[in-house]
Formats: structure tokens, C-alpha cells, sequence
């Protein structure tokens, strides 16, 4: 999900209906975007919520959020009580579909699960331009089918300009001659998730098990095991495939060696050779390794 993009209305679920507004405005490049906005700082006791449409999970453990979001100042506004705040509370709601409503889960904490309190490094007065502020935090482990993102508002004169809800991965990559799955990070920021590997095309196991580990950073740790070209294929300029031996070469072994030209009176014209057939009238002996020239 990422509201920067959203040209018509969200609809977000909101209580009181006397809390949080959504508002339509453009961001630095004039571009529309939909906000939401509550400053009901003059009346006590505030208790917004504001929940956002039904997330798909996609299978993944933990997710992230990013909000950029603008606060007033509480101090710039004049002939308020103490109880205005410059801070909100994020939540999460897990749910196995989207059945929420207006008035369930109930809305406080515990149905919904506390994140975290979010609290800007800027805020603006009334003489100033909102200045943006932009927060990252993550929540997991998650295991039903998706999930609501709820935030509360206790007092404060503020902007949701947008919220992207995104997750980490590890692309995927070849290492050692083997082919390594995308692979979601763990729950965890310090999770360690296995990926199994497979040799590339012409390539073959020599160290086993075939693994590599993604960190909750999306980028991947040091591989175990390896994979080599097989006879009649060596390695690609960049490491990565096992490539066919032009005619005219040969490699008559596994490994990371590279394809030699045929010796002499020898000669294939076909790729991926292993060995290089004698001219005629020449041979070779059968104990005279494939790379001697060939006798008559």
C-alpha cells in the first residue's frame, strides 16, 4: 500500500467522525495527493482513531511503514489547554480478511497491537511552512492474512500526508556458480532466513549443502557450498554462468578452468567439447592426456 499515489479518496475508517478529515492537496511537485488532518487541540480528552483499508500480507513475516507527516507546534497556538500533544500513536490489527467495521475491533489497544508512539523532529508555527517529517518503523511477526494500520490521535494539530507499507528482500542473486531465490527477510530485524541454492545451467554440486542466508536488511550473507562448470563448459567474464566451449577448445574436466584450444592434428567443431578428436591418420594413446598433441 502507498497513499503517495492515491488521486481519489482513500475512505479510511475514522472515530469519532468529528476526529480525523480527509483533505485533498498537492505535494513539492504540485502533484494531488489525499492527506488526513486533525487539530481538535481547544476541546480535552482527545481520542481519534483513524484505520486504514485491509493490507494483504503476501506470505510475508514482517513489514515496514513509512509516514511523512507535519505538526504544529503546540506552543504556537494560543489559548489551548495543556493536554495538546505534538505526538501520535501508531497501531496494528491482525485479521484473516477484511472484516473490520465502524466499530469493530473496538477502537482502543488490545484489540489492536501498539507500534509505537511517533513523535516528529520538527514541528512548524503558524508563520511557518509545515515542515515534513518522515518515520520508519517495523512490526512482526505477522501469520494471518493481512492486517489494518490504525493511528491514534490524543490531542495534537497535525497532517498524515502519506503512508507507504512496504518489506525488505533479498533478490535474487548467483553466488558460486548457484542460483539463489528473492527471498522475504525473517520476523525479526536480526533474522537470519535460508535460501536454497541451485547450479546454474552446466554446472555441477562439489560442496553441499547449497545455502544462503538473507539478514533482516534484505542482503545476503556469505554463501555455503558451491557449484563448478562442468566438462566442456567454462565460467562466464562475469562469474556467474558456465558457458559452452567455442570449436576450435576444449575442457575436459570440472572446475573453474577454462576452456584451451585443441592440440595439435586434433580439432572439434562443436561447442561444449570435452575432449578434441584426432585428424585422420593421427592418434593418441590411451594413457597420453586429452591436452597432448596427437601422433601419426
Amino acid at each position: 500500500m502507498d497513499s503517495r499515489w492515491a488521486t481519489t479518496e482513500l475512505a479510511w475508517t475514522t472515530f469519532p467522525e468529528s476526529g480525523w478529515e480527509e483533505v485533498s492537496g498537492y505535494d513539492d511537485s504540485m502533484s494531488p495527493i489525499r492527506t488526513y488532518q486533525v487539530c481538535n487541540v481547544r476541546q480535552p480528552s482527545q481520542n481519534n482513531w483513524l484505520r486504514t483499508d485491509f493490507i494483504p500480507r503476501k506470505g510475508v513475516l514482517r513489514v515496514y511503514v513509512e509516514l511523512k507527516f507535519s505538526v504544529r507546534d503546540c506552543a504556537s497556538i494560543p489559548n489551548i489547554p495543556g493536554s495538546c500533544k505534538e505526538t501520535f500513536n501508531l497501531f496494528y490489527y491482525e485479521s484473516e480478511g477484511d472484516a473490520a467495521t465502524d466499530s469493530s475491533p473496538l477502537w482502543r489497544e488490545n484489540p489492536y497491537v501498539k507500534v509505537d508512539t511517533i513523535a516528529p523532529d520538527e514541528s512548524f508555527s503558524l508563520l511557518e511552512a509545515g515542515r515534513i517529517n518522515t518515520k520508519v518503523r517495523s512490526f512482526g511477526p505477522l501469520s494471518r492474512a493481512g492486517f489494518y494500520l490504525a493511528f491514534q490521535d490524543l490531542g495534537a494539530c497535525m497532517s498524515l500526508i502519506s503512508v507507504r507499507v512496504f518489506f525488505k528482500k533479498c533478490s535474487t542473486t548467483i553466488a558460486n556458480f548457484a542460483v539463489f531465490p528473492e527471498t522475504a527477510t525473517g520476523a525479526e530485524a536480526t533474522s537470519l532466513v535460508i535460501a536454497p541454492g541451485a547450479c546454474v545451467n552446466n554446472a555441477m554440486e562439489v560442496s553441499v549443502p547449497l545455502k544462503l542466508y538473507c539478514n533482516g536488511d534484505g542482503e545476503w550473507m556469505v554463501p555455503v557450498g558451491s557449484c563448478t562448470c562442468v566438462a566442456g563448459y567454462e565460467p562466464s567474464s562475469d562469474g556467474t554462468q558456465c558457458q559452452a566451449c567455442i570449436p576450435g577448445t576444449f575442457k575436459s574436466k570440472f572446475g573453474e578452468g577454462f576452456c584451451t584450444p585443441c592440440p595439435s592434428n586434433s580439432r572439434t567443431s562443436a561447442r561444449g567439447a570435452n575432449i578434441c578428436p584426432c585428424q585422420s591418420s593421427f592418434y593418441r594413446a590411451d594413457s597420453d592426456p586429452p591436452r597432448l598433441r596427437m601422433h601419426q
